[in-house]
């Protein structure tokens, strides 16, 4: 008998805004972030790409079994746009989040989380408070 997956999935994008021109910078060290972020929900790496841009700014995609993690920098603003996609029921996207926001530290968060996969898309508000991420 076939495997039946779920198309259960969760989207969570997130605006990153003061975060540290010198964090944002460098895709090698961004990837290596973003790989322990997915490593933190469960779900499961089938490759990585990044991109270095001058003067400066980066983008990372981490592919996954389950879908898909991307951060695009623009350092002169102090912003990252980032992004968790996630299919299933036994992956956790919020978890990645939370380790972003934790070590790229920024002054400013503002995000949706859409739920996918069950009929009509549910869009969730994404929010912090006291530097805790606030996920319904």
């Amino acid at each position: 008998m076939a495997m039946v997956y779920s198309t259960s999935g969760r989207h969570i994008a997130v605006d990153l805004w003061g975060v540290d021109f010198d964090l944002l910078k460098d895709a090698e060290w961004l990837e290596g972030h973003a790989v322990e972020a997915v490593e933190r929900t469960g779900a499961t790496v089938l490759g990585v790409q990044s991109q270095q841009f001058e003067p400066h700014g980066a983008t990372v995609l981490v592919l996954l079994s389950e879908s898909h993690l991307s951060i695009h920098t623009y350092p002169e603003h102090g912003f990252a746009a980032v992004d968790v996609y996630t299919c299933g029921e036994h992956v956790v996207p919020e978890e990645a989040i939370r380790y972003l926001i934790e070590i790229l530290k920024p002054e400013k968060v503002f995000g949706k989380k859409l739920v996918r996969g069950e009929g009509e898309m549910r869009v969730e508000d994404v929010s912090t408070a006291r530097g805790e991420l606030q996920i319904r």
